[in-house]
């Protein structure tokens, strides 16, 4: 009888602890961990949902920018904070792909955060010169299996999202140009406007000035799905080669052992902020998207991705720098 009634006040605590949790939370300002300077990408995301978290919850969600390091300082911190969801990063997709350019690494992603959900995709376009002869994906393929030493590509640098999504592409295109890294986009972007690079994964709306104004010719998105920004370009998937995608996110992670019931709370009311008219509108002018997710989901989404790139990496032979 006292075992049975043990157990019954056992199972009664389990069955609290998470009601528990998710009612009391937040208890205290919550810190939204931005690895980047204040008006990037990142940083207004995180803005955007923090304020929306702020009101419903009745807790402040203040961002903290830290910069630097190539995102690890801030990852780092996050990766060390109690587990009890006032401390979360707003993470980049290169969060899937830092393993790779890396001797070592001072955590494993998969074990050290636990994830809350996707918040919003900026797709990358493939976009040339518009003196290469190539006037779609297929073309620009055919141009470089007749002649690859012509070609060249940039990039923000090795291991980067735009040369991640540029080798994926030629490794399922089965083609190889050029690659010439730079220490950021700008410089890229400035060579390829003045004709010294062929082409390169760009971020979408960076491009879509240039092309509105004929500098570059944009062929094709990295998306599975069209833009409303942008529609009438394709996606490479539908130009040719099925099945590719490299998604350009940011999504929001809390430290690893952080209870279900907090992420789960926080995904739903994210959801709602990025269903608002306000925000909806946002994502449009700056050509993002909301592809909602659970955090199972954007977990299993995570370490789909670090699989791809791990693979790729292999594939190519990326070294760590």
């Amino acid at each position: 009888m006292l075992r049975r009634t043990c157990l019954g006040f056992l199972g009664l605590g389990l069955f609290i602890a998470p009601a528990l949790a998710q009612g009391d939370y937040p208890s205290r300002t919550v810190r939204i961990v931005v690895p980047a300077t204040p008006g990037g990408g990142s940083d207004t995301f995180a803005r955007l949902v923090g304020q929306y978290l702020s009101t419903k919850l009745g807790q402040q969600f203040v961002v903290e920018n830290r910069p630097g390091g190539g995102t690890l300082p801030a990852m780092e911190h996050v990766a060390g904070a109690a587990p009890d969801g006032h401390t979360l990063y707003l993470s980049p997709s290169t969060t899937t792909s830092m393993h790779l350019v890396r001797k070592t690494m001072p955590f494993d992603v998969r074990k050290a955060f636990a994830p809350v959900t996707k918040i919003a995709i900026v797709p990358q376009s493939l976009v040339i010169n518009p003196s290469v002869p190539a006037k779609s994906v297929q073309d620009f393929i055919a141009l470089a299996k007749r002649a690859p030493e012509t070609l060249t590509y940039g990039s923000a640098g090795i291991g980067t999202g735009p040369h991640m999504a540029m080798e994926l592409f030629l490794n399922m295109a089965d083609i190889r140009i050029q690659h010439v890294p730079y220490r950021g986009v700008s410089q890229s972007v400035t060579d390829i406007l003045g004709g010294r690079l062929s082409g390169m994964m760009l971020n979408m709306l960076t491009a879509k000035p240039h092309v509105d104004a004929g500098k570059l010719r944009m062929l094709g998105l990295t998306s599975s799905v069209r833009s409303e920004a942008m529609p009438a370009i394709p996606t490479i998937a539908e130009s040719g080669l099925a099945g590719y995608e490299a998604l350009q996110w940011f999504g929001l992670l809390a430290p690893g052992g952080t209870p279900v019931p907090i992420l789960n709370k926080l995904q739903v009311l994210i959801l709602e902020a990025m269903n608002t008219p306000d925000i909806k509108q946002r994502l449009k002018t700056d050509g993002a998207m909301h592809l909602p997710n659970t955090p199972a989901q954007f977990s299993e989404q995570i370490n789909l991705e670090i699989d791809k790139w791990t693979r790729l990496a292999k594939a190519i032979k990326l070294q760590p720098q």
